[in-house]
C-alpha cells in the first residue's frame, strides 16, 4: 500500500502515527511539512479528498492560530487553506494520505482508518 505522512518528528503524535503504518507493514513517503511545506494547490487536494473542511487540518492549539483569530467564522476554506499554505505549523499534525483517503491523524490511532 502506497502512504504519504505529512509528518513532524518533534510531534509524539505524528511519530507514533509513523510507528503504526511501520507495524503494518507499510513504508510511507515521509514528508517534512516544516522543511517541504505542500503547496496551495497540494493542500487543496488533500482537503478536498479527505471530505472534510479546512478547519479539520487545523492546529488549534498552535500559537498563531489564536494570534490569527482563525477561530472565527469569518474566515472561509479558501482563505484558511491560503493560511495554512502560508504557515505550515499551523497543520493538524501528522496528515495520512493512502488510497483509502486523506486524514488528519490525531489521535495516532486514525491512521487504521485508512489502511
Amino acid at each position: 500500500m502506497n502512504a504519504t505522512i505529512y509528518h513532524n518528528p518533534n510531534c509524539g503524535t505524528s511519530r507514533n502515527a509513523l510507528a503504526l503504518l511501520r507495524e503494518r507493514g507499510i513504508e510511507p513517503t515521509i514528508v517534512e511539512y516544516l522543511k517541504h511545506p505542500p503547496t496551495l494547490t497540494q493542500l487543496k487536494a488533500l482537503i478536498k479528498r479527505s471530505g472534510l473542511g479546512t478547519r479539520a487540518f487545523l492546529r488549534t492549539k498552535e500559537k498563531l492560530y489564536a494570534e490569527l483569530d482563525l477561530a472565527n467564522p469569518k474566515w472561509a476554506d479558501a482563505q484558511l487553506t491560503a493560511f495554512l499554505a502560508e504557515h505550515p505549523s499551523l497543520l493538524n499534525r501528522p496528515v495520512v494520505d493512502t488510497a483509502k483517503g486523506v486524514r488528519p491523524c490525531r489521535p495516532a490511532e486514525a491512521v487504521l482508518d485508512l489502511l
